[in-house]
């Protein structure tokens, strides 16, 4: 049993219900949980203070890890392969090509840490990942002492990881009981799109969901064009179809959602279904712009994700965060739309919310898992220092990432890795440029 932590820094941010920043208060972590937030001159009450290693953390910031809600975390390996693309050329003409020749049980092996260390770098404690032999995903993350939810991927075409529909879900199930054994790993279903699989699949998934309580994670509504295509093909709406097949309930987790209207938004509040907003991916690939502000003040859980690194190019939530606040502010012609506290809500509770991991991590609380980051604020980007909230959300530099912890386990420790090989990482990344970029 590892000796209590005792973290001391300057200001708490425990993004509970009442939203307290605390100062003059220290958090008490024994083994992966949160065990006490007490008053600093209220240290002597502690049960066992020989015991107890005590981490000064002055003049930062200590608050909930980032959770970043959708992800492709493999594709790091793709970063910057095809740029300046729309959706479905830079899909089909490069990235599928690309996949079909090069994703294996290595380019997962490889691929995670490198995206694991970039997000524990930049504040991300949790990741939703979907994308192909999510068993290999998993056990990296295990290893490596990063929380995530394994994608339990679908698609109706073959690929590397299965040949059909009945061979996705059948290795969908048997990941799942797998990952029982993973403390830090949890499954969700993830078929790929509206448009890449069929109704009799998207039944099963629907009654396996309700059946094991598994979210359902999955692109919806990500472009214009893939609406009106489902329309002129179909005579539904993607989001309409989910309903019609059970779909639309408090386990689905809809990403992207930039076409939306409001008898949808409506829907999607009335069933308490997520959306996770991917603010820089959709700019980039000029997908489309999620009604933030609308979905929020419906009451819709909105999280935050990067999508994969293949077309953000990063897969820092910080960032992310200032993005989705300042576009929401855009779209919506309202300065006041997407405030600091609700930004800093997406990317913490409402990401864990969203995943269904509301009740462990997303907010600093005693009993929850102890996903934590410290954020240095004596950088002079975030200097005069008038309100820690609005710094966080617009002035903030991840580099000013000092510390995290993941389920007690210090991460980063001054800005630099505990166990991780960075250097190992950046040298794989650089055989897998040279092999795909080979002619």
């Amino acid at each position: 049993m590892h000796s209590p932590v005792l973290l001391k820094p300057r200001w708490i941010l425990t993004v509970n219900d009442r939203f307290d920043l605390l100062e003059d208060h220290a958090l008490l972590i024994e083994g992966s949980e949160i065990r006490r937030i007490l008053p600093a001159d209220a240290l002597h009450s502690l049960p066992d203070p020989e015991r107890t290693e005590v981490i000064e953390l002055p003049g930062k910031l200590l608050m909930p890890g980032l959770v970043n809600a959708h992800s492709h975390a493999a594709m790091t390996l793709l970063r910057g392969l095809a740029d300046d693309l729309p959706l479905m050329d830079w899909l089909n003409d490069h990235i599928w090509p690309a996949e079909s020749r090069f994703v294996d049980r290595r380019f997962i092996e490889d691929g995670v840490p490198l995206a694991i260390a970039e997000m524990l770098r930049s504040g991300t404690t949790c990741f939703n990942d979907m994308y192909f032999f999510p068993d290999v995903m998993a056990r990296c993350c295990q290893q490596m002492g990063m929380r995530a939810v394994a994608g339990l991927i679908v698609i109706d075409f073959p690929t590397v990881w299965a040949a059909d529909a009945d061979e996705y879900l059948s290795k969908a199930i048997t990941v799942n009981d797998e990952l029982k054994e993973y403390p830090l790993v949890s499954a969700a279903f993830a078929p790929h799109a509206p448009y890449t699989v069929a109704d009799a699949a998207l039944e099963r998934i629907a009654m396996y969901s309700s059946e094991l309580d598994l979210p359902v994670h999955m692109h919806v509504h990500e472009t214009r064009l893939e609406v009106d295509q489902a329309v002129q093909q179909t005579g539904e709406r993607p989001l309409q179809r989910l309903d019609r097949l059970g779909l639309v309930n408090p386990n689905l987790i809809a990403v992207h959602m930039t076409e939306l209207e409001e008898l949808e938004i409506e829907r999607l509040a009335e069933t308490d279904a997520k959306v996770v907003h991917c603010p820089e991916s959709n700019l980039k690939l000029a997908s489309g712009l999620c009604p933030v502000a609308r979905l929020q003040q419906a009451g819709v859980t909105v999280a935050l994700g990067t999508d994969g690194a293949a077309s953000n190019n990063d897969l820092d939530l910080f960032g992310e965060l200032r993005t989705a606040a300042l576009l929401a502010k855009g779209v919506s012609g309202d300065a006041s739309a997407c405030n600091a506290q609700q930004a800093i809500r997406m990317a913490t509770i409402d990401g864990a919310r969203s995943l269904g991991l509301g009740d462990r991590i997303g907010s600093i609380e005693e009993g929850k898992q102890a996903d934590l980051v410290a954020i240095d604020f004596t950088a002079l980007n975030t200097r005069p220092l008038y309100n820690p909230l609005s710094h966080l959300v617009y002035a903030l530099n991840s580099r000013q990432v000092s510390d995290v912890w993941v389920a007690g386990r210090r991460q980063l420790a001054s800005g630099r890795f505990t166990d991780i090989d960075a250097e190992t990482l950046i040298a794989r990344a650089a055989e897998w440029r040279d092999r795909i970029a080979r002619p």
